[in-house]
């Protein structure tokens, strides 16, 4: 079990919210998208994982807004609708990177009886979503989207080692 600190996070795949504690009476809460297959923590199943994590990974610090990441690595491309007609299968990454790490054996942390459920080598990411794309919608391969001004809200604002709490309420 994870002792609380602050700051610490909540998503919330139900209502498409993430919230973020800085104390018990200041909170911030974000409109995200998780995945349009729902909550699961298989590998290959596309479906946002449950449980407590933590934000293994940070990526992208002063990167502009808009920056490509492809294997958290940045492109150097920015994205535009017009990069994104010239690459239609892409699932877009962008601005920065919150790459998370379960927490709980068998359940979002190496393996159980059906499989691999390890939300880091699944490279489930808090990440930037291009404008065009709608929050408040299950819409992710897995991943939870933010706007990317909103994203590097958040990333200014936590560390490594964050908690991160996902529930299906």
């Amino acid at each position: 079990m994870m002792t609380i600190s602050y700051p610490y996070i909540e998503i919330s795949i139900q209502h498409q919210t993430l919230t973020l504690w800085l104390s018990a009476d200041n909170h911030k809460v974000y409109t995200v998208s998780t995945a349009k297959n729902g909550a699961g923590e298989l590998e290959n199943s596309g479906c946002t994982p449950r449980g407590q994590h933590i934000i293994a990974e940070k990526f992208g610090e002063n990167m502009p807004m808009n920056s490509v990441f492809v294997g958290r690595v940045p492109t150097g491309e920015i994205y535009s609708p017009a990069l994104a007609e010239q690459f239609p299968e892409r699932d877009w990454i962008l601005t920065r990177i919150l790459w998370l790490d379960g927490c709980e054996i068998g359940k979002n942390k190496g393996e159980n009886q059906q499989g691999c459920c390890d939300t880091k080598s699944r490279y489930v990411y808090i990440h930037g979503t291009p404008d065009s794309e709608p929050m408040g919608i299950p819409l992710s391969h897995g991943c939870v989207r933010m706007r990317n001004d909103e994203l590097i809200q958040l990333f200014d604002l936590v560390e490594v080692n964050t908690p991160v709490f996902i529930t299906e309420m």
